[in-house]
């Protein structure tokens, strides 16, 4: 498994390398730059902004700029938020957004497997229905539009149930405080806890039909014995494909979420970013999401062998 996992690790260079380089020539070839809202400096100021930053050299040398850097483990400084690198930005917006992110996947797990689990026990019945309708609501509805249905509900009207307060903080993240992260991990969960229902709900359909099912109950076995000791972890041979983008996607933050509740991580910096054509932001966040996808998938392969023992690293 050492030898399988160091082979990814080295196949993955030549993709990081492709996804630096595609994001390096679209980040400057697309319309504007870092330093186009300050166009009423005198130009000799312009000019030695951009000598500074590198910016005034042709395309091809400030590439191989880049990546000498880059190989020096240097992403450079920010060309928006003074004083401050990229690298530290990520490290000051990856706990928060991983913070949100796991926590978001724990709750999708376990309402998504519960949900899938008992919706292929009661197969074509009224509850398998009922949650598959629900799962199918929770996938196509997006989280721009759940987020202020949910903001408006629990923060600017504040909900009352037998005379309690429900109502919740609609922005900020105030150290993590666990009222702050109520709504982000649920909009988060929400559709992630539909996704997983539906692929537990469809692998375990499969693996209750299957052969060495129908024999373990003529032999007699319980049925919670069959669901969890054999069913269950062939079941979830799916779900941990899914789990490896999945989880990458939202430890790194969402785009939508941290810019709608004003969260300080990764998502919400790669938007101003973006906006601001802040280059060297953007190439950090890229590299920094594809380095993570590339890791959550090696161990959700690895993950897979474990679960299944017919499949085998040697080749």
């Amino acid at each position: 498994m050492a030898s399988y996992a160091l082979r990814r690790v080295l196949g993955a260079i030549p993709t990081l390398f492709i996804i630096i380089t595609l994001a390096f020539f679209m980040m400057r070839l697309a319309p504007g730059g870092p330093f186009d809202s300050q166009r009423h400096l005198p130009p000799e100021i312009e000019r030695n902004v951009a000598a500074a930053y590198d910016l005034d050299k042709p395309l091809y040398e400030q590439y191989f700029l880049y990546l000498d850097h880059l190989a020096h483990g240097d992403l450079g400084p920010s060309y928006k938020i003074k004083d401050f690198t990229v690298g530290q930005l990520i490290a000051a917006g990856f706990p928060v957004s991983a913070k949100l992110g796991l926590s978001a996947i724990f709750l999708a797990l376990v309402f998504g497997i519960g949900l899938g689990v008992t919706a292929a026990l009661y197969q074509n019945r009224m509850s398998d229905h009922a949650i598959m309708s629900v799962a199918m609501f929770g996938i196509t509805i997006p989280n721009f539009v759940t987020a202020p249905l949910l903001t408006l509900l629990f923060g600017v009207y504040g909900l009352h149930f037998f005379g309690l307060d429900l109502s919740l903080p609609v922005a900020g993240w105030n150290g993590g405080a666990l009222r702050n992260m109520i709504l982000p991990v649920t909009v988060l969960a929400l559709p992630q806890i539909a996704i997983i229902a539906r692929l537990v709900r469809g692998s375990m359909v499969e693996v209750l039909h299957s052969n060495y099912v129908r024999t373990a109950r003529a032999k007699g076995m319980p049925s919670h014995v069959i669901v969890t000791r054999h069913a269950l972890r062939v079941a979830l041979l799916p779900l941990v494909s899914y789990l490896g983008p999945a989880v990458a996607q939202l430890v790194t933050g969402s785009l939508i979420i941290e810019q709608i509740f004003q969260l300080p991580g990764i998502g919400r910096y790669f938007v101003i970013a973006a906006i601001d054509r802040d280059y060297t932001l953007v190439m950090g966040a890229m590299i920094f999401y594809a380095a993570l996808i590339i890791l959550f998938n090696l161990m959700a392969d690895i993950l897979y062998g474990v679960l299944d023992p017919r499949v085998s690293y040697n080749t």
